[in-house]
């Protein structure tokens, strides 16, 4: 038991210090979530693709996961751009996460909770396009922490009106209406299918 728990602190370790490494000195970044499982002709996939690539020309390095599907699509976005970095933090899992070919930096880390807070500790904006389970998880962690206060500064948008809305009047109508959240909670994101927007938007945190 004392030898497995030596190796899970090191892995763990080994993750924190590794991401940081590739990390710490990139300036301007905007983290992408979304499904592995869309292909590459989906229409959010190629959402993803345009709005990475448009913010890479500005020198704006884009993180993903580093899989397929929307992250492989922004990933591949911001590397056709050559002006910025194309970054994927991988996970080990037992199927659908491969790393894709169009990352400039990448990494392949063991655990989940150290994954996501690298995915967001170094961003100024989260796009989030439709998923599934993990990019809820990825969602909902960084709304809670934007909430408590310990994150501070980051913009969330979420892409793709008609896969949100249901989601969206959930929390309006179960949360709010019970009292689980406040109102202004629910300002903490902006849903849009606008990507020059969300361009506009990211600029200006990075003024």
């Amino acid at each position: 038991m004392y030898k497995n728990e030596i190796i899970y602190n090191e892995k763990i370790i080994k993750d924190f210090k590794y991401s940081k490494k590739i990390l710490k000195n990139l300036k301007k970044n905007v983290t992408i979530f979304g499904s592995a499982r869309v292909e590459e002709d989906d229409k959010y996939a190629i959402l993803a693709k345009k709005l990475a690539k448009k913010l890479a020309k500005k020198e704006i390095n884009i993180i993903t996961g580093g899989g397929g599907g929307i992250m492989s699509a922004a990933n591949k976005g911001a590397y056709e751009a050559k002006k910025a970095e194309s970054i994927g933090l991988n996970i080990l899992l037992p199927k659908e996460q491969h790393p894709n070919p169009y990352t400039t930096k990448s990494l392949t880390l063991n655990y989940f909770f150290a994954r996501k807070y690298m995915l967001v500790k170094y961003s100024k904006a989260i796009v989030v396009f439709p998923g599934g389970f993990g990019t809820l998880d990825e969602l909902f962690e960084v709304i809670t922490l934007i909430q408590t206060k310990k994150l501070n500064g980051i913009k969330i948008f979420l892409i793709g009106s008609n896969y949100w809305n249901h989601l969206i009047k959930f929390l309006k109508k179960s949360l709010c209406q019970n009292k689980m959240i406040e109102k202004e909670d629910l300002d903490i994101f902006t849903l849009t299918d606008d990507i020059k927007l969300i361009e506009k938007q990211i600029h200006k945190l990075f003024k």
